[in-house]
């Protein structure tokens, strides 16, 4: 079983990583996991004028590579291979891109615990990773 986590360094991002471990260690067969990091890059389309795409890019993968740290150790530390993706973009949208073009059985993501009136307000990234990915999405609380 091929499995994509979505993590943002959160609480929330690395109790999914790590039910994502547990889940792998059920199942006893050769499933993979792999963390995606997606940052949104829209904001800073602007500052690219003034210090250049790399260097933006540079700033968005050290970010990616911060939300990332906790989630590689823990699954290290359980002994399971992994792999990453890092991506721009909207993240809902990169998520299921993603999960789609990598051929995932399973998407899964921590939920923010956010109030019910700022989801609706807002909306949140688990819901539009729900409502966009062709693979079944298990959130964990």
């Amino acid at each position: 079983m091929k499995i994509l986590v979505a993590t943002d360094g959160s609480k929330n991002a690395l109790r999914a990583v790590k039910y994502a471990a547990k889940l792998v260690d059920a199942l006893k067969a050769s499933s993979v996991i792999t963390l995606i990091s997606v940052h949104d890059d829209v904001a800073l389309r602007h500052a690219e004028r003034f210090v250049g795409k790399k260097a933006v890019a540079d700033y968005l993968r050290d970010l990616s590579e911060t939300d990332l740290a906790d989630s590689r150790k823990s699954l290290d530390k359980a002994g399971i291979s992994h792999d990453m993706i890092i991506r721009t973009g909207n993240i809902g949208a990169e998520i299921a891109a993603a999960a789609l073009e990598g051929k995932f059985d399973l998407i899964v993501l921590g939920s923010k615990g956010r109030s019910a009136l700022k989801d609706l307000l807002m909306g949140s990234v688990a819901q539009r990773v729900m409502e966009m990915a062709k693979v079944p999405v298990l959130m964990v609380k």
